[in-house]
C-alpha cells in the first residue's frame, strides 16, 4: 500500500488500548485530540479504519495517522453525516429524500442506499438499518443503526432513550394562543396513506405535540428569489408563523395533522394543507432541528442540531 508522505506510521510493541497508545507516540497528543482524529476516522490499525478509543493493540499492529479527515468520506448533496461511531450514524437529510424506499425493490435513491453504499465502502459485509425516518420532504436529523440488534433494541426504547427532539415548521397563518398542547388521537388509513385525527378517544393513537410561537409575519408582498410571484396571488399578503415543536409521542405525519387541525398547516403541504399554491418555496416546510438522547451502548446523552433552513427565517424575518 503507497502511503502519502504527511501519514505517520507507528509500530506497536506491547499490548495497549489505541488512546493510550496514540497519547504516548503523538507527542503527548491530548485525549480529545485523539478523540477528534479518531472521529474524523483518520486512524487505521492495519487496513481498518479504527474509531473506538480502547481498542485493544496486539504487538506487531501497524497504526497509521492520516493527516487528511480519512479516506472514505460521505459526498452527497442531499445527505451529511453529523456524528459516527462504531454503533450508529446520525446524518442530516435535505428535502425530497425518502428515509427507506416506499416498495421492496425499488431503485429510488433514498437516505438508506446512499449510506449502505457509504459502510460497504468501508467494509463489504457491513450493514445499516432504519432507526426512525422522516417524510421525504421533511429535512433535519436521523439516526441509523450499524447493527440489527441495536436497530431491535432502539426501536423498542425509544421513548425512553429520547430526551429531546425539536422540530421547526413554517405554518400558514397566525398560531393562537401562542404557545401550548395538542393533544388528539390519530388514525392512519393506510389505502390511502391519510392520518384523520379526533379530539376525542375515538381508539386511535394518543398524539402529543407541544409548540411555541418564535415569529409571526404578515408581510404586504412575499417575494424570495422571485418565487412568490410565480406561485400566484395565494402566496402575497400570506401571514406566517415560525413555530417550534417538542413530540411528546411520535406517530406517522403527527406535527402536519396537528397543525393542520388548529387552522394552520405546514407551509407547502399537499397532504394536509394548501400545497404550493400557498408556498413561495418550494418545499414543505418542517425541520428536524434536534435530536437528543441516551446513546444505547456508552449510556451518555448525546445532542445534535441542525441549523433551521435560511428560507424559513426569511419569510418572518
Amino acid at each position: 500500500m503507497i502511503k502519502r508522505k504527511q501519514d505517520t506510521v507507528l509500530k506497536v510493541a506491547e499490548p495497549a488500548q489505541l488512546m493510550d497508545f496514540l497519547i504516548a507516540k503523538m507527542g503527548g497528543m491530548a485525549k480529545s485530540s485523539v478523540k477528534q482524529l479518531l472521529g474524523q476516522r483518520r486512524v487505521k490499525v492495519g487496513n481498518a479504519v479504527q474509531t473506538r478509543h480502547d481498542f485493544l493493540l496486539n504487538p506487531g499492529d501497524v497504526v497509521t495517522v492520516s493527516s487528511g479527515r480519512g479516506n472514505s468520506q460521505l459526498t452527497h448533496p442531499k445527505l451529511r453525516i453529523v456524528y459516527e461511531d462504531d454503533d450508529l450514524i446520525v446524518v442530516n437529510k435535505q428535502p425530497g429524500l425518502l428515509t427507506v424506499a416506499a416498495t421492496p425493490g425499488s431503485s429510488e435513491t433514498t437516505a438508506f442506499s446512499i449510506l449502505r453504499a457509504y459502510v460497504k465502502k468501508q467494509n463489504a459485509r457491513a450493514g445499516i438499518y432504519v432507526v426512525h425516518r422522516l417524510d421525504r420532504e421533511t429535512s433535519g436529523l436521523l439516526v441509523f443503526a450499524r447493527s440489527e440488534e441495536l436497530q431491535h433494541y432502539m426501536r423498542e426504547y425509544w421513548r425512553d432513550l429520547v430526551t429531546d427532539r425539536t422540530y421547526i415548521a413554517l405554518a400558514e397563518g397566525i398560531l393562537e394562543p401562542r404557545e401550548g398542547k395538542i393533544t388528539t388521537w390519530l388514525t392512519e388509513d393506510k389505502r390511502n396513506a391519510v392520518v384523520y385525527s379526533s379530539p376525542v378517544d375515538d381508539g386511535g393513537d394518543i398524539a402529543i405535540t407541544n409548540y411555541k410561537v418564535l415569529k409571526t409575519s404578515k408581510r404586504d408582498e412575499v417575494a424570495l428569489n422571485g418565487e412568490a410571484n410565480k406561485r400566484g396571488a395565494t402566496a402575497i399578503n400570506q401571514p406566517y408563523s415560525l413555530v417550534e415543536l417538542h413530540l411528546e409521542t411520535g406517530r406517522t405525519n403527527q406535527i402536519r395533522v396537528h397543525l393542520a387541525s388548529k387552522g394552520c398547516p405546514v407551509v407547502g403541504d399537499r397532504k394536509y394543507g394548501h400545497g404550493n399554491e400557498s408556498s413561495p418555496i418550494d418545499r414543505l416546510c418542517l425541520h428536524a432541528k434536534v435530536l437528543e438522547f441516551i446513546h444505547p451502548v456508552t449510556e451518555k446523552k448525546v445532542r445534535f442540531e441542525s441549523p433551521v433552513p435560511k428560507e424559513f427565517n426569511k419569510l418572518v424575518s
